[in-house]
């Protein structure tokens, strides 16, 4: 069996949050989503997360896709580790890591517990140059690990070892469980520390190794908002690295922000300042142009984004949407549409051919096809208390700053005039003129003008 231990009971003082620490982003994902999602990729066989401050939240998020544990106080990590008691009479192995461990890749811990078959503990472990607060990995004379000293025990001498434990345990499950009964308080921090295992696995001769890290910054967790970003800029350059071998054009990496699980089809262009999140989908010849914020949306063939937000909707093949349009909450745009200045468009179903240029509000509503919107209209959906739909049928005409007072239908290949406040539903073929008549009076405006005022 293969299973994992997820520690995520601390409260991250360093953050300076009132978030819990493992709920904070890295491209729009909570670090604790992507560690799970990343695990589940290589058929853990049960992942248990072990919580505590602000537990609630991350189950809310995590829900039934793991199992969980409860450190209610944080007395250190073998204890929180201790609390995985449905894993107690398993056996197989066990990979025991931090909730802040976000960028692991799937095929590093394909490696991982590759690598450990014929081990009772593998340790991670890196070699850098300026170790700081990190634990050093100490070693005998033999050069065989002796056990790990966290850096506030370090002696001068041990302070130079540039080899840092990285945190991360692969251990046979049932000699863990056997000795954690044997772990004792750290006398500085008063708190029962995972990093005791190496010794004691050690003395009772058991087979140890560490796997060197070619790239630590994958396995490091994170501490402050510092480390966030260093983080975050080491997840985007990998993305953004792979989306261009797959032959996507990204004219500025750096300037770029794509989540991991996104899918963007070759031939797709993103310009600078972008920011691609979620379930989304590029599709093959699409143009994101800069100032773009696309999230959980899927955009067609050929279709051009000009800095504008998508969120939570489709936008079909050959369409153009912007600039500074707002599409949001489930709306389906069709194909070979124009939707452009501030044009913003909730829950609509906007169907092929149809327009929309310019400054126009369009929530809860069906269009057909080869319909135009005139510039500023309004669908008024909203009474103060319910929404309303309003459905415009195929090949109807919309004039320039009209209202259309849901619920209500236009129909097909109808006309509703400039400026209609339009509450009534309009026959196919119709016209609609919901306005009062003008009134010119001849010289008003001269006098008006010239009057003196008082």
């Amino acid at each position: 069996m293969k299973n994992a231990i997820v520690l995520a009971a601390g409260k991250g003082t360093r953050m300076q949050s009132n978030k819990n620490k493992v709920m904070h982003e890295i491209l729009r994902k909570p670090m604790i989503g992507m560690l799970v999602e990343n695990l589940k990729k290589v058929d853990i066989d049960k992942i248990v997360v072990v919580t505590g401050h602000q537990k609630d939240e991350i189950e809310a998020y995590l829900g039934d896709s793991v199992d969980y544990a409860v450190q209610d106080e944080q007395k250190g990590t073998a204890d929180a580790v201790a609390k995985a008691t449905q894993l107690k009479d398993d056996s197989g192995s066990t990979l025991i890591l931090f909730g802040d461990a976000a960028l692991i890749q799937p095929d590093t811990f394909t490696q991982l517990f590759d690598a450990h078959e014929g081990h009772d503990l593998t340790i991670m472990s890196a070699q850098v140059l300026e170790p700081g607060n990190y634990r050093r990995i100490i070693r005998d004379n033999q050069g065989q690990i002796d056990h790990i000293v966290d850096f506030r025990n370090l002696t001068d001498s041990e302070r130079n070892i540039q080899e840092i434990s990285l945190g991360i345990f692969c251990v046979n499950n049932e000699l863990l469980f056997k000795y954690l009964p044997e772990f004792k308080d750290d006398t500085n921090t008063e708190e029962i520390n995972l990093t005791q295992l190496v010794k004691i696995m050690k003395t009772n001769g058991h087979k140890i190794q560490s796997l060197r890290a070619e790239d630590y910054q994958e396995f490091m967790g994170v501490n402050d908002r510092f480390q966030l970003n260093t983080s975050m800029r080491w997840l985007q350059e990998r993305i953004n690295a792979q989306h261009m071998y797959n032959g996507v054009t990204i004219i500025s990496p750096i300037d770029t922000y794509i989540g991991p699980d996104v899918i963007i089809e070759p031939d797709a262009t993103i310009y600078p300042n972008t920011h691609i999140y979620g379930k989304s989908m590029i599709r093959s010849g699409a143009i994101i142009y800069p100032n773009s914020w696309i999230e959980n949306a899927t955009i067609g063939e050929n279709t051009t984004i000009d800095s504008s937000r998508i969120t939570d909707s489709i936008v079909g093949a050959q369409t153009t949407i912007g600039p500074n349009a707002h599409i949001r909450m489930h709306s389906d745009i069709g194909n070979k549409v124009r939707i452009g200045n501030f044009v913003e468009m909730k829950n609509v179903i906007f169907e092929d051919l149809s327009r929309s240029a310019h400054l126009t509000y369009l929530g809860d509503a069906k269009v057909g096809k080869d319909v135009n919107i005139g510039c500023g209209v309004v669908t008024a959906n909203y009474d103060g208390k319910n929404k309303y739909r309003t459905e415009i049928g195929s090949g109807s005409f919309i004039g320039s700053h009209s209202t259309l007072i849901a619920p209500v239908t236009i129909g097909e290949n109808a006309l509703v005039a400039a400026a209609s406040a339009v509450s009534d539903d309009v026959e196919d073929g119709a016209m609609a003129i919901a306005r009062t008549r003008q009134e010119t009076k001849p010289g008003y405006g001269e006098r008006f003008k010239n009057k003196e005022g008082k």
